[in-house]
């Protein structure tokens, strides 16, 4: 993966100004760490203009600011440490599950977690340690059990009772294990976010929890260390985590208290999101208050780490002015599928014409063959042109992981910008890999 240079000969001036007649000054906050337009109104991304990613590596693309991610996943280790020592930061993979990803994440002294035999490939090919592998999942197979023991994995979060039939005939040397326990929390999210309620359908009650860690503790080669818990995804009320963790507290004293991820973060003009420092400082508060002050404590952060620092960048194909104005552009919910699978809300610009008057309210929508195919609803932006290249930002999570072949459509490469250079970490599927798979059917 060798760094690409710009093919600027001079060095642009750079800001992030807040001009009148647009919202550009509101997006920063949004946007990557580093990002910033010149005098001509073109996006730069970790000092590389969006123009010139759009031309050698085509659209839709996946951009991420390296910098600005190695940055977040230090907020998150440095912060944590300063604050309960004995601790661990996991990276929750299924955010970006890529292996320029796990790479930064073992770089930076991330631990991960994996909830499958493919996040397990990809992490092991990234040169992640086993040692630093978590693995989760309510359904694991024998053959992913299998794997992840073969592998060497640290540990593997139990889920349930069949899991640990399984276990139980597969073993053949002690495995470290934590049991996922469902906290009664209702987390304030979209309900297909919310995992830790009585209706979950991840972790054991209380009462059906305290019988299997009794069956873990009688095994010779179930090594029990502690509880798990994962109250949802895309949290805004810190105070929840803190609730979460005098719950789990109630299931007794143990080494080990993994208390999950899911901190939201600023997608829209209009959200609050709070701080890593005041999710770390509510988590620390709550440990202090109701945990062991011996033991060791967990999070598995994710989105909060990769959100921010990705963009999604796409062209304009089709304008039209109709009973709205449509702007339409070369991707859609094919690699944005989270629009349309929570109704998550994002916000745009167009990233050549930056510093242009907004003066129009758009509906930014893909090419896939769905009236729900919405990128932005009513989305302020200049008057758009085709050809004109637009930005969605804070695409960093579950973008690459939702990806899909709707309509035909091919997985977009990936690039991560640092430095004012551009390096390729996963290429743009071609028509002929979409096609491998249908082999037996041409051969027929």
């Amino acid at each position: 993966m060798t760094a690409v240079p710009r093919v600027s000969t001079s060095t642009p001036v750079l800001s992030q100004p807040t001009p009148e007649g647009n919202r550009l000054g509101e997006l920063w906050s949004i946007l990557p760490e580093e990002s910033a337009v010149d005098e001509a109104g073109v996006l730069h991304l970790g000092g590389v203009p969006v123009t010139e990613l759009a031309e050698q590596y085509g659209t839709p693309l996946y951009v991420y600011d390296e910098a600005g991610l190695r940055r977040q996943i230090r907020r998150f280790i440095d912060g944590l440490n300063a604050r309960w020592p004995e601790s661990e930061v996991l990276f929750a993979s299924k955010s970006f599950p890529a292996v320029g990803m796990y790479r930064v994440a073992a770089e930076e002294g991330l631990s991960v977690d994996i909830a499958g035999g493919g996040e397990l490939r990809l992490a092991l090919a990234a040169g992640v340690s086993p040692s630093k592998l978590h693995f989760h999942g309510n359904a694991k197979t024998d053959a992913e059990l299998r794997m992840a023991i073969d592998a060497g994995v640290d540990t593997i979060i139990v889920d349930n009772t069949d899991e640990l039939d399984r276990l139980e005939r597969l073993l053949t040397k002690p495995q470290k294990l934590l049991l996922r326990v469902i906290p009664g929390v209702d987390a304030k999210t979209h309900a297909s976010q919310a995992t830790g309620g009585a209706d979950s359908k991840f972790g054991l009650p209380m009462d059906q929890a305290l019988a299997a860690i009794e069956r873990m503790r009688a095994h010779p080669l179930l090594e029990f260390e502690g509880v798990h818990l994962h109250i949802g995804s895309q949290i805004l009320d810190v105070e929840q985590f803190g609730e979460a963790v005098a719950k789990i507290s109630t299931a007794g004293e143990f080494d080990v208290y993994d208390v999950g991820g899911g901190l939201g973060v600023k997608y829209t003009y209009d959200e609050v999101a709070p701080s890593v420092d005041a999710y770390l400082d509510t988590i620390v508060a709550a440990a202090r208050a109701h945990l062991p002050s011996g033991a060791r404590i967990m999070i598995e952060p994710g989105r909060a780490i990769v959100a921010r620092a990705g963009v999604t960048l796409y062209r304009v194909t089709t304008v039209k002015r109709t009973g709205r104005t449509f702007v339409a552009v070369d991707g859609g919910l094919a690699d944005q599928m989270d629009a349309a699978l929570t109704g998550q809300r994002f916000e745009a610009l167009l990233g050549n014409r930056a510093l242009d008057p907004w003066t129009e309210t758009s509906q930014l929508v893909g090419r896939q063959c769905e009236s729900g195919d919405l990128l932005v609803d009513r989305a302020p932006l200049p008057e758009a042109r085709v050809g004109d290249l637009a930005v969605v930002a804070t695409t960093g999570a579950y973008g690459y992981t939702l990806a899909n072949n709707y309509n035909g459509a091919l997985k977009p490469a990936i690039v991560f910008v640092r430095d004012g250079a551009a390096r390729l970490v996963a290429r743009r599927e071609t028509y002929e890999e979409l096609l491998a798979l249908h082999a037996p059917a041409l051969e027929g």
